[in-house]
């Protein structure tokens, strides 16, 4: 049965934000969805030197240990957790935290959503005149990173197929919070533009299940 409502609480709204957050939440939020975003565009700049120093970084380190601690409590409660933390480096993230998840003796299934990363076709962008939006500059030549903002269907689609955590690299703010309503509503396309056109009317989000 579909539910009537969700309660999701936000732990992170940039790298760096506190993490008091998340004992917070679980304590006393009873929440269904943990999700966090760590994502801001100078985030993604940092992220992309630490990958090219090292090829197994490149996404936020701190999320694995802030989920770590809180295994039992997401696992005994099955509480979904959504997170962009991925940054330029989705998989490494992911592979991280199911080896967290194997050693500690969770049986947790870790969905990632990837696709966002365009460097490998930053060449053909630069030849198809892709400029700079604000100063008209053609795409560098030897750019740190290049990505696309994804949004929230890939992440309601890893839930649909059993991922109780969900790591994202870059997609649009409301993707974590929005993917979860997709998922547990299971919104449709119609339903998300009726969404779409009632926002934009200037009334707020206007909807039900």
């Amino acid at each position: 049965m579909t539910p009537r409502t969700i309660r999701i609480g936000g732990a992170s709204g940039f790298w760096g934000d506190t993490a008091i957050s998340t004992p917070q939440l679980l304590k006393g939020g009873n929440i269904d969805f943990l999700v966090y975003d760590y994502l801001a565009e100078i985030t993604m700049s940092i992220m992309a030197r630490a990958r090219a120093k090292n090829p197994a970084a490149g996404f936020a380190a701190d999320f694995i240990g802030t989920v770590r601690a809180h295994l039992q409590t997401i696992s005994e409660r099955g509480i979904k957790v959504i997170a962009n933390a991925g940054g330029m480096n989705p998989i490494a993230c992911a592979r991280a935290l199911e080896s967290e998840i194997a050693k500690a003796g969770f049986d947790l299934k870790v969905g990632v959503v990837s696709g966002d990363d365009l460097l490998p076709r930053a060449a053909e962008l630069g030849e198809r005149g892709i400029r700079e939006m604000f100063t008209g500059a053609p795409m560098p030549d030897d750019p740190w990173s290049a990505n696309a903002y994804l949004g929230a269907r890939p992440i309601a689609a890893a839930l649909d197929a059993g991922a109780q955590i969900v790591v994202t690299g870059r997609c649009v703010d409301s993707a974590v919070t929005l993917g979860a309503c997709i998922h547990a509503f299971r919104w449709g396309a119609a339903h998300n533009a009726r969404v779409h056109r009632r926002t934009h009317a200037g009334r707020g989000l206007e909807s039900e299940p």
